[in-house]
């Protein structure tokens, strides 16, 4: 079985113990700074935690996400209120509401200082919205991360998002000690003990590109169900990564995420991504569009429409957000996608 031995794991900024992690750059550098990945030449690390059970007592929640998805494809809408404003909250919510199956609130990559996810989740909810929470191990030790799935738990969210989480060190509050107690694998372990719909993300275009499904598959045997493929160019490389993935022998339903551009502003937020890799003529599609707004519109639309119709896929993340002050206006553009798409009809 392979592990990561103690002085690899203290060498990742991270402290990462089944990594890497989305933010290794093109070149296999860290996001944090110009050294080498310490999990690029290392074998995959397996999952040597408790073996997945399944919950005796799912959440509802939880319960009533797995129902719709037995049922047909869903779409899932990045939240873009602001982090600790709870007008913005409560109105980017009201757009969504009823349009959306799902939106998924994780904390904010614009501001370090947030709403705690539980209390996010149930602001939002009380708009008749349901919440995919992300919840990540940067700011957070073990035990606060299981208050918070309890909490989470007790608000019945629809799904948590178990991410790691960006370093501080890239963020507006470099002041701020990371934690990184635990990582996304083994946060998984726990949200899915708790009776939680859990969801994992994999960046199939960052490297180690072989690794990639392979690291995807210790998380299912964590507990993730679900994976939300990160920006890869397109329709053809999903599909790839969804064969992969089923060679590793784990089968995770996917949901893709699908770049949501409506303007400069929108565009340039999704520029900032790490290792973000984009259909190839989409921006200038867009941007250079008479009219961005309804050319983002369609563009977002069709893409939506061909990841669809790929096997293994159980929905699409309208991911990205809106530029400052427009959160409501982008909020109502993915409830005009997700119309369009008509899959609650």
């Amino acid at each position: 079985m392979s592990v990561v031995t103690p002085e690899q794991r203290a060498s990742c900024p991270k402290h990462m113990e089944y990594g890497p992690c989305g933010g290794v750059d093109f070149d296999g550098t860290c996001e944090v700074g110009e050294f080498r990945c310490v999990f690029l030449d290392t074998p995959t690390v397996r999952w040597h935690g408790t073996p997945r059970v399944d919950p005796v007592d799912p959440q509802p929640g939880a319960a009533a996400m797995r129902a719709l998805l037995a049922t047909r494809p869903i779409v899932v809408a990045d939240f873009p209120g602001r982090s600790v404003d709870r007008v913005s909250l409560a109105d980017c919510a009201a757009a969504l509401a009823g349009r959306v199956d799902a939106t998924l609130a994780g904390d904010s990559g614009r501001s370090r200082v947030q709403f705690p996810p539980s209390y996010r989740a149930h602001l939002i909810q009380q708009q008749g919205v349901a919440v995919w929470t992300g919840l990540n191990c940067r700011d957070r030790n073990r035990v606060a991360l299981e208050g918070e799935l309890a909490g989470l738990r007790a608000v019945g969210v629809a799904g948590v998002h178990c991410v790691t989480g960006d370093h501080t060190a890239t963020g507006g509050r470099a002041d701020a000690q990371p934690v990184f107690d635990l990582d996304s694998t083994q946060l998984a372990a726990l949200a899915a003990a708790q009776g939680h719909l859990v969801s994992v993300a994999e960046a199939p275009t960052s490297p180690p590109v072989e690794k990639r499904a392979a690291r995807l598959r210790e998380k299912v045997l964590a507990g993730a169900d679900i994976c939300f493929v990160n920006h890869a160019g397109g329709v053809e490389p999903v599909r790839r990564f969804i064969e992969a993935t089923r060679e590793e022998g784990a089968e995770p339903a996917f949901i893709p995420c699908v770049p949501m551009v409506i303007d400069k502003g929108s565009a340039g937020l999704l520029r900032s991504f790490t290792t973000l890799v984009l259909p190839e003529g989409f921006l200038d599609r867009i941007l250079h569009a008479a009219d961005p707004y309804r050319e983002g519109l369609d563009a977002v639309t069709e893409l939506c429409e061909r990841m669809l119709e790929l096997d293994g896929v159980a929905g699409v993340n309208l991911s990205g957000g809106a530029s400052a002050g427009a959160e409501v206006e982008f909020a109502d553009a993915m409830g005009i996608v997700a119309e369009r798409l008509g899959l609650r009809s």
